[in-house]
């Protein structure tokens, strides 16, 4: 059984939250949701998200994997330090870190995308290849640790993925 991570914040796609949490869950691994407080956090379409822990309080070790859901939520945590340490501390222990859609906007703020294959919602496209990115368009891509997929569409591939590697 591994520990999952899944980073939060208001505007979440709801679906890329909420659909791994349940699925790691189904698979037998623990899910600790994390937001910048502790709180209860909004989803683009109104799904309501418990953070039982504030970004301050996790203590990386404690996890095996690390997941940036998409929406608007990583515009938002891209801006709390707190939030973005916690993404590169998971890249420096070697987690599985797993970012769909608008995620991987996190990935380019912790400086942890340079030189690895990635894909992402069409709108994050040019900004992950500036970071110094391979992108691919692709339902999932994988490159060592990491995992990224586009969008909703594309869920039962990225936790399939997240859920063979954790395994």
């Amino acid at each position: 059984m591994a520990n999952v991570l899944i980073l939060i914040d208001n505007n979440y796609e709801d679906m890329e939250a909420l659909y791994p949490y349940y699925r790691l869950l189904e698979a037998g691994h623990s899910v600790t949701i994390a937001g910048s407080t502790k709180g209860t956090y909004a989803g683009k379409h109104g799904y309501p998200i418990e953070a039982g822990k504030s970004a301050s309080e996790i203590d990386i070790k404690r996890f095996d994997a690390l997941i940036i859901p998409g929406g608007q939520a990583p515009d938002r945590m891209r801006t709390k330090p707190e939030m973005v340490k916690l993404v590169k501390e998971a890249f420096k222990r070697g987690l599985v870190v797993a970012a769909i859609c608008h995620g991987p906007q996190m990935l380019i703020e912790a400086d942890a995308i340079k030189g690895k294959k990635a894909t992402c919602y069409i709108s994050v496209k040019t900004d992950l290849k500036n970071a110094g990115a391979i992108y691919e368009d692709s339902p999932v891509v994988t490159d060592g640790n990491l995992v990224t997929s586009r969008h909703p569409g594309d869920l039962p591939d990225f936790c399939r993925t997240i859920i063979k590697m954790l395994n």
